[in-house]
């Protein structure tokens, strides 16, 4: 059965509402998109690190019960496991605040099994941490010459902007290993100083990859391919949390290209229909978050969808 890969930080995020603690849940971009495709019944491996204090506990057990494999998770002694303040604002958008503790030796994980069409996502500053680059490059080289997808999620917030430039050269060496790019508007913004989607395709992306999907919240989805390009509209909802917005759109994406049997060598002749069908599945996932607070969907919500898919 083919399987969901994924790298990135796991974080413990607080949540603030009206300036006081509304709720404390395990996070991290990559890791709720996971964390909502455990419990829909996929195999999932993540490649992390986490403290080995009372925190790193909490989170591991919180994967375990997630169906998420912590095999691959580093368990460090020397450092804490991070956390971030997230604070909502009217429009219950986030603004976070991060407060990290790593030790010198990062990731230090042997490579998980990656087979043929599997599927290894990868992205925010996680994906460009100078500190942990060379790792990193190991890990995409390898699921690449496994054969898997690879699907790039830059996630490029603004409290890096400043950085964009001499982030760059690693910005676009993760597009040239990826076969599907996806970012919100805001993180194309944040990087090219460029919001209009076709834009960023034409000028930065499609040298790299020819898939790219950009995501602006009410404005719905737009899609470029080298053969088409095509437009979604979002969801009418009450939005409680955008927290987990992107991240659930992701996790939506591998879903659908896994129901719907896509492997990597499908994806250049893919149809506009059979991309609606994946696109779809983001919007549905995004949209269910949205609704509520925490960072991913409810194992409610992942039992009927699965079963209606």
């Amino acid at each position: 059965m083919r399987k969901v890969i994924g790298i990135g930080e796991t974080i413990l995020d607080i949540i603030f509402r009206d300036n006081q603690p509304y709720a404390a849940v395990p996070g991290g971009s990559v890791f709720n998109g996971l964390t909502s495709l455990g419990r829909m019944g996929l195999p999932v491996l993540f490649i992390s690190e986490l403290g080995d204090d009372h925190v790193g506990g909490l989170i591991r057990t919180f994967m375990e019960e997630n169906n998420i494999s912590t095999d691959y998770v580093d368990r460090y002694m020397d450092g804490k496991s991070p956390i971030s303040l997230a604070f909502l604002d009217k429009d219950n958008n986030a603004n976070y605040a991060f407060y990290k503790n790593y030790p010198a030796q990062r990731l230090d994980v042997p490579l998980p099994p990656i087979e043929k069409d599997d599927i290894f996502i990868y992205g925010s500053y996680y994906a460009l941490n100078p500190a942990l680059r060379e790792r990193m490059v190991e890990f995409l080289r390898y699921a690449q010459e496994r054969g898997a997808i690879l699907y790039y999620d830059p996630n490029f917030r603004k409290a890096h902007a400043h950085e964009a430039i001499q982030l760059k050269p690693t910005i676009l060496e993760n597009l040239e290993f990826a076969d599907i790019v996806r970012g919100s508007d805001e993180d194309f913004v944040n990087i090219f100083g460029e919001k209009e989607p076709r834009a960023v395709y034409k000028e930065h992306v499609e040298f790299y990859c020819d898939n790219f999907i950009t995501t602006r919240g009410q404005d719905g989805v737009d899609l470029f391919t080298r053969r088409f390009e095509a437009h979604y509209p979002s969801k009418a909802i009450e939005t409680r949390s955008t927290i987990g917005a992107g991240d659930n759109f992701n996790a939506g994406i591998l879903f659908g290209l896994l129901r719907e049997g896509i492997g990597k060598a499908d994806l250049p002749n893919l149809s506009q229909a059979d991309w609606a069908k994946i696109i779809q599945c983001g919007i549905d996932l995004s949209s269910e978050v949205c609704q509520s607070y925490d960072n991913y969907v409810s194992r409610e919500f992942a039992k009927r969808y699965v079963s209606q898919s």
